[in-house]
């Protein structure tokens, strides 16, 4: 069995059209064309907005011209995320998928489902015959994931729908009505490299084999930060072996928790003995705390040819990992409001530590404005009090629920009167574009929805192939029941 064989057909043959496009965020070119020839193809009014949207616009089904116009709102890009094993050219090649029981996952990259299926669900509403609706528009934003820019530059008046249904929230059964803001960390500091040391050898150091997952939906699960774990084996070796940093690399994305760490060093002869003993109690106390979370957690150590490289003044190597040790990473601080939802966090995403320069960012996020900017103010301090540089970018507001949401009500009877139960109303600790979407068009009344997805923004990225048909079974039925205007 393929993905083309799965149903329902419509959406899942339009899902596997966009897996053959690359789409990492900020190179959506290809999938851009592609979803405008498509609707040219299928006769349906499409445009590309001034900075590189996607809209499309239905006419509604005869006899439902008088119900209020729907906004079906998803984004184009995906995550690139790989295993270090897997040769995948997110900018090339396609992504390969396969079948595992119920679920559908792709073979060592992302899937891409995040959020190639809310699209792939407007585009079966748009093209089939058989969907009864009011007037639909389409909006496809880009650059999701690394800003959200796509949202953050829609203009007003370019869409005249009074309902958004926003399919990007990773759930079947629950329907969100707020978010978390969020605000990027970029610290960076200049340092002094200095010659190859006599009697020393090269070593490579590892950390790899953590689970990852999405800085926002999986961050309560308190995995493995390779970079917080790197900083923890690199701090006895500098501080107690003599140990020289060459270079030090771990993570790739903002909003993805770190998988891998790699770092190079040098190491005094007399003390390769005490280096290795050190990183293996580490290693093994490593282990033991993140079995549960991050059983295949390894951390590799093993001496490689040198080819002269400088390595980072022992001061300025001190400092910058004792940066990473004290930055502030994982769950701040849980909802007062909502029991079970992160209200505060910060993922620890990326640091490079190479060529004379030290770069480290992090992506902070929070449903309460004030605790995002305490965190912030934490973090600066942390950084300054080093001697490094902070500059925050990216911020936006969360997304605030309204508890009088029309179209909420009819999603919340619909759901019952097909399934027999409630489903779950909730806010998500991740961002969603309908907060910034709000601010073009204060009037929208909004809800998130999906289908089921585990561990999106990692290679472990996969959906659940029957949550699926639910989705669409039940977007069908709440397009019906849209009240008129």
């Amino acid at each position: 069995m393929t993905i083309k064989d799965l149903q329902p057909s419509i959406v899942w043959n339009n899902f596997y059209s966009l897996t053959r496009c690359p789409r990492p965020s900020k190179h959506e070119e290809i999938v851009r064309k592609f979803l405008l020839d498509w609707a040219a193809e299928h006769k349906i009014e499409a445009f590309a907005d001034e900075t590189g949207n996607v809209i499309m616009r239905v006419p509604a089904t005869p006899g439902y011209e008088d119900l209020k116009t729907v906004v079906l709102q998803g984004h184009m890009d995906m995550v690139p995320q790989k295993n270090a094993d897997v040769d995948h050219d997110f900018l090339k090649d396609p992504i390969e998928t396969w079948i595992d029981g119920e679920w559908l996952r792709a073979k060592g990259t992302t899937l891409g489902a995040d959020d190639g299926l809310g699209v792939a669900f407007a585009m079966a509403v748009a093209e089939s015959p058989e969907v009864k609706h009011g007037p639909i528009e389409i909006l496809i934003t880009y650059d999701e994931e690394t800003g959200m820019t796509g949202a953050q530059a829609l203009k007003s008046g370019v869409l005249k729908g009074d309902i958004l249904i926003n399919i990007d929230s990773e759930t079947e059964g629950e329907l969100y009505v707020g978010c978390a803001g969020g605000l990027d960390t970029n610290a960076s500091a200049r340092y002094r490299r200095k010659k190859e040391p006599r009697a020393h050898l090269r070593y490579s150091l590892a950390v790899k084999g953590c689970q990852g997952g999405h800085s926002g939906m999986d961050i309560i699960l308190c995995r493995a930060n390779a970079n917080r774990l790197m900083a923890r084996v690199l701090l006895p070796l500098l501080d107690r072996c003599g140990v020289k940093l060459i270079d030090l690399e771990g993570g790739t994305l903002r909003n993805a928790i770190p998988r891998e760490a790699f770092a190079n060093v040098y190491v005094p002869k007399k003390k390769i003995a005490a280096a290795k003993r050190t990183v293996a109690r580490i290693a093994k106390a490593l282990k033991n705390e993140f079995a549960a979370t991050d059983p295949k957690l390894e951390v590799v150590f093993e001496p490689c040819e040198s080819d002269g490289s400088k390595y980072v003044s022992e001061e300025a190597a001190l400092r910058f990992v004792r940066c990473i040790m004290a930055c502030p990473d994982g769950v701040e601080r849980m909802s007062d409001n909502m029991p079970g939802m992160v209200e505060t966090s910060n993922n620890l995403a990326m640091v490079k530590i190479a060529d004379g320069e030290f770069k480290l960012s992090t992506l902070m996020r929070s449903s309460v404005d004030s605790a995002k900017d305490a965190l912030a103010s934490r973090i600066r301090s942390v950084f300054e009090l080093a001697g490094v540089k902070v500059r925050f970018t990216g911020g936006y507001s969360g997304w605030a629920p309204n508890a009088s949401s029309e179209i909420l009500a009819v999603m919340k009877n619909v759901y019952k009167k097909m399934f027999g139960k409630e489903p779950l109303v909730m806010a998500i600790h991740a961002g969603l574009e309908c907060g910034i979407l709000s601010g073009a068009y204060p009037h929208w009344d909004m809800v998130s929805m999906g289908p089921t997805l585990l561990s999106p923004h990692s290679p472990d990225e996969r959906a659940y192939i029957p949550s699926v048909q639910k989705v669409w079974d039940f977007l069908q039925e709440v397009l019906v029941n849209i009240p008129r205007k």
